[in-house]
């Protein structure tokens, strides 16, 4: 089972300025890629900030000073590195609040910037190659299991799990399992079990008896 990477996903030789680029230029650039932000990056090619419409905007409203992209751009920039996954620059995303991230080689040079609407693409992802990649990696692959008595059935991401599995304990691994496969919405569980779980069997046979009563006096 294979995620796809922030490489997969990411928009290859970004569009980038430099720190003296003018307000005029940035916004002609961002017009004409059809893109709403775009790295600032030094003679090095290495970013060390990011401009936005937002930024352009703030510039224009504002009174005095020089309108460059040195002195417009959002910084220290944040960055992400093509081997991540998508949860990872996500999560990187969400916690810096921000809508797109540079993507950086290990020199630290530009090669690519991935945004928001990058990662969205994962859910755009066939039904059918959803459920072919938990048939296939998933159950027979990584848990060993036969997919006779199983059900997987997708819909526009959601993933619905019905049959019977031998062991209640395997479960929550495949729901969890199933819930990193690129593009699942929701894991919705009807799963049923030949055998209870292993723990619970342990904690019945640790029970007394009812039917071995004390003897009567």
């Amino acid at each position: 089972m294979r995620n796809r990477s922030v490489a997969d996903l990411m928009t290859p030789t970004a569009v980038a300025v430099q720190p003296g680029t003018s307000f005029k230029e940035i916004a002609r650039l961002l017009d004409e890629y059809g893109i709403t932000a775009v790295p600032v990056v030094d003679e090095d090619n290495r970013p060390v900030g990011v401009v936005s419409e937002a930024d352009l905007l703030r510039r224009h409203t504002a009174k005095g000073g020089p309108s460059t992209a040195g002195a417009m751009m959002s910084s220290p920039v944040v960055v992400a590195r093509p081997s991540w996954t998508a949860i990872e620059a996500a999560r990187l995303m969400e916690r810096h609040r921000v809508k797109r991230l540079p993507v950086v080689d290990a020199g630290g040079q530009l090669i690519g910037v991935l945004s928001r609407s990058d990662l969205l693409q994962l859910f755009l992802r066939r039904d059918r190659a959803i459920q072919e990649e938990i048939l296939e990696d998933v159950v027979m692959r990584i848990l060993g299991i036969s997919p006779a008595a199983l059900h997987i059935d997708v819909d526009e991401g959601r993933v619905t799990l019905s049959g019977t599995l031998e062991r209640k304990s395997i479960a929550p691994v495949f729901v969890r399992l199933c819930e990193s496969v690129d593009g699942v919405v929701e894991v919705v569980d009807r799963l049923s079990y030949e055998d209870e779980d292993e723990d619970q069997d342990k904690g019945d046979s640790d029970t007394p008896a009812e039917a071995e009563a004390p003897p009567l006096p």
